[in-house]
This record gives C-alpha cells, structure tokens and sequence, in this order.
C-alpha cells in the first residue's frame, strides 16, 4: 500500500475513539521493526523521523549541527526505507516530519518524500507561529501533505527543542490556530513533557484538549490533537538498563492511565520516542553481557565502548555511529551487525507492540478511509 498523509488516520482515530502512535525512528532498522510490528497488530502505522533524525541518517552524527543538505539527504533515505518495507503492506502508513525547525526544513522532508509534516512555531508569538504555518500548509496542501502545527510550549529536551517551563495551551486561541491556518492536527501543551525525565506524578491537564475538542465541535472546525512529549518511560526498561551498568537517573514517563483517559478527551496522536531510546539501549546492553566476545568484535566492538563510556545516555544514536552503513541504508556485513540489528528491532517491537494495544489502534487499519497524495491535493483544494 502506497505511503498516505495524516489526515486519513487522524480522521478515522477521532470517528472510532482510540489513539494512534507515532513513533520515532533514526535508522533503517528501526523503520523497519516499526512497519513490522504495526502490520502484524493490523494497526495504522505512523513513522516519525524528527528534523535532527533527518541530520542523522543524512550521515551527520554530530546531529545537533546537522545542516540543511544533511536533513535532505537523511529524509530521502529515511523515505526510501520507509517505502521499501511499506509499499507492500497490508496497512495504511504515514511518513510524518516531527518538530520541523522552519520552512526549508518541511520543504526538504516533503521533497524526500514525507507524506506529513510538523511545523513547529510553538516558540514564537502567536501571529509570527500562524504565518509560519500558513506558509507551511501551502505548500504542503499543495502536494497533497498533512500538517501538524503546534500551539503552548513543553517543558523537556528532545533533539534541539528545549523549554524549562510548560505554557498551557489556550483553547480560544487553538481554534483560532484551526481557523487561520487550515492545519490537519495541532499538537497542544497540556502537561506532557519532552524527554525521559519527565518528573514524579505527572498530572495531565485533560480538560484541555476536552474543551479544544468541545469549542472545535461548536465552530464545525475538522482537526486533530495531538499529544507530544508522551513516552510512558517503562521502569522495568530502566531498571533492566542500570543492572547491565548503565547510569540512568530521574526516569519518569506519563502514566498509560493518563494517557488513556487523554484519548477519551479529545486526544488523536500519540508520540513516542524515548521508549523506543530505552528498549534499544537496554537491548545492546543485553547483548554484549551475553554474548562477551562483542566487546572486541572489530565491527561492533566500538558499540560496546561507547555504551561503557556514556553510562548515562540512553539514546541508540550515542552508540551506533561506528555502523553508520548500516544506519543509512540498512547494510549488514557480518554476523556481529546482524546481531546489533536485531537487538534493535526487537527493542523496537517490544514498545511499540504494547503500545500499539494499549492506545487501542490494534485492528484498526481496515477503518482508515485510504487517500493518496493526488486525492488529498483535490480535497485540500
């Protein structure tokens, strides 16, 4: 089944009332075990590859100062690995552009062949934030692509978004965004928080996206909400981690409880990238206490020191720089690589299939309306 835009599985979420992930992938492998898992559960699928992820598979492993031509070239491949494991699926897959930096950034991942973007203008005032994205949806509507725009400010690190503090998202003013911008899904700030550190009982505030919804409903408003900063951050994960030697401290994800009632308030898209981080990392650990001789393997070796030096990071790209051939395009050159290959995919399956059943999208993908770039442009039009 060819690649499809948001819009379709946002609609089909908010009609039949559960949630849909969206989780993060940085290299061949993890798109892969994402398609994988999804099909098997009969599940939508939506693949994220954040706007550093892009600098990343583009080759530059200093991913925080990934140029514009390295997010072009990550986004083509990250594109063409989605395509090559998706367009036989039995499911409808989106390719969506999480936290989109600025226009070149969207315009690059829709030229590489996302089907979806996210502009994220949230840091700017709200007339400066609108005409970014308006820009954006132009573009993209153009050509058949769904955008998610974002509206308040998460508290968190992920990649190059960072705030100390959360601004909550008016209601009002998030119907004003729908009106004036024609976004397809809006991701609003209602007490998640990026990253892994999330803080002790987290208390959502789920009568946001109830009176979003409610004030949408009442203006005829199409849209959907979306849910950033949603890692539920599982503590066996954690734990497994420190007993292998890793450092991992402060660890805190929002409770699948919170997260569910979230769904039933107005809540369309979920996104998930720190539990894919852990499980991945858990599971080179693992392998390495398992299997000794890795550690001086002459090409995964290097893995295994990484992780000994970097005790308390937890994201896989820390450590898989000395593959990054098999990173970009999925080569494997020998029995070790394969092994690290299929620590990630299993890593990747074990979150997102638990996750796949918790937020209810397991058979569901029967019930997405399927439409294709060309389709969405005349409707967009």
């Amino acid at each position: 089944m060819p690649l499809i835009p948001l819009k379709p599985l946002i609609d089909a979420s908010d009609k039949y009332h559960y949630g849909q992930g969206a989780f993060n992938v940085n290299a061949v492998a993890q798109a892969k075990a994402v398609i994988e898992v999804h099909e098997m559960f009969r599940s939508p699928a939506i693949l994220q590859g954040a706007d550093l992820a892009n600098g990343f598979m583009g080759g530059c492993t200093d991913f925080a100062k990934a140029t514009l031509e390295d997010k072009k070239r990550g986004a083509k491949l990250i594109g063409d690995a989605v395509r090559k494991y998706g367009e036989h699926a039995s499911i409808p897959i989106v390719l969506h552009l999480d936290h989109g930096r600025d226009f070149d950034s969207c315009k690059a991942a829709i030229d590489g062949g996302y089907t979806s973007v996210m502009i994220d203008g949230s840091s700017l005032d709200f007339d400066r934030n609108v005409e970014l994205t308006r820009e954006v949806v132009k573009y993209a509507h153009a050509r058949g692509v769904s955008v998610e725009g974002e509206l308040g400010v998460l508290a968190g690190v992920e990649d190059h978004v960072f705030s100390k503090e959360s601004t909550y998202t008016n209601p009002l003013k998030a119907v004003e965004f729908f009106k004036k911008t024609q976004v397809d899904a809006l991701a609003i700030s209602y007490g998640t928080m990026h990253g892994a550190s999330k803080g002790a009982n987290v208390r959502l505030r789920k009568e946001i996206p109830l009176a979003i919804r409610e004030c949408m409903r009442h203006e005829g408003i199409e849209g959907g909400l979306v849910s950033h900063g949603s890692s539920t951050v599982p503590e066996y994960i954690v734990n497994e981690i420190n007993g292998l030697g890793g450092q991992i401290g402060n660890a805190n994800g929002i409770a699948i409880e919170q997260l569910l009632e979230a769904i039933q308030c107005g809540i369309n898209k979920i996104n998930v990238d720190s539990d894919i981080r852990l499980a991945v990392t858990r599971n080179f650990r693992e392998l390495f206490h398992r299997e000794e001789s890795l550690k001086t393997s002459p090409s995964v070796g290097a893995i295994y020191r990484l992780l000994e030096e970097k005790k308390e990071a937890f994201d896989p790209r820390v450590f898989v720089t000395p593959i990054m051939d098999t990173v970009m395009y999925g080569n494997i050159p020998d029995g070790d690589v394969e092994k690290i290959v299929t620590a990630m995919e299993k890593g990747v399956k074990e979150v997102v299939g638990t996750l796949i059943v918790q937020f209810g999208s397991y058979g569901k993908a029967s019930l997405v309306e399927c439409k294709s770039l060309e389709e969405m442009k005349e409707l967009y039009k």
